[in-house]
């Protein structure tokens, strides 16, 4: 049974509230185990990031949107300078164990 426009409505609403938890990524870095142990008060750790290059603003570990972190009454923030293409032209894709099909 087909759904009506108010019926999609609604659930696209209850979708559209589902929280998400985002992560702000200023670089990273592999470490050995022995690095990760040594690791002490004061330690200080480079990234592969220069400080002029973007931050990247991670959904479940995928880029996206880049930007500057900024701060907020104490808190740091994030500016959104760029939304990759590929997240605004591509589908969402189907776990491939959903038993969905993405084109549907």
């Amino acid at each position: 049974m087909p759904m009506s426009s108010s019926q999609d409505a609604e659930n696209l609403g209850v979708i559209l509230n589902v929280e998400l938890e985002v992560t702000m990524r200023f670089g990273q870095r592999l470490m050995t185990l022995r690095e990760v142990l040594e690791l002490s008060s004061g330690a200080v750790i480079e990234l592969d990031r220069q400080v002029d290059e973007p931050v990247e603003l991670l959904l479940d570990g995928k880029v996206i949107a880049l930007g500057e972190a900024v701060v907020i009454d104490g808190n740091y923030g994030f500016r959104v300078t760029e939304v990759p293409g590929a997240i605004l032209s591509q589908p969402a894709e189907m776990p491939a164990d959903s038993g969905e099909r993405s084109d549907a």
